[in-house]
């Protein structure tokens, strides 16, 4: 029964996750949930570039200290990304992770991001 305690447990912990996240990209927030150094830059790097971007969790299957999250990113690209300026364009990406959470927090994490769709849907390649 504790397995699948902790199953729900991980899937409700990823949902307040991204509601707060969703919400706010503050340090303070962040580090309620990640201890993560890696994940806390690809946070502020994404959230430089697509300011107040939202996360959508699609899909989450739960095993042990993992989850892995099929998401949804939604942003508009309004700061530099990787020397490109600012587009002012949507951009609605896939991105797979999977998050490794011990104590109450995420302590590593792995990230597939879409991005040959994000570069096409910002213009810097043709689709």
């Amino acid at each position: 029964m504790s397995h699948v305690m902790n199953v729900e447990a991980n899937k409700e912990f990823i949902r307040a996750y991204f509601a707060a996240l969703n919400k706010d990209k503050a340090p303070a927030t962040v580090d309620k949930f990640v201890a993560d150094e890696s994940l806390k830059e690809h946070i502020t790097f994404f959230d430089a570039a697509f300011p107040g971007y939202q996360l959508t969790a699609e899909e989450m299957v739960s095993e042990g200290d993992n989850i892995f999250v099929r998401t949804t990113f939604v942003g508009t690209h309004k700061g530099a990304l990787m020397g490109i300026a600012p587009t002012g364009k949507p951009v609605t990406i896939a991105i797979a992770l999977t998050y490794r959470i011990a104590n109450g927090k995420i302590v590593d994490h792995w990230m597939l991001a879409d991005q040959l769709s994000m570069m096409q849907q910002i213009g810097v390649i043709p689709s």
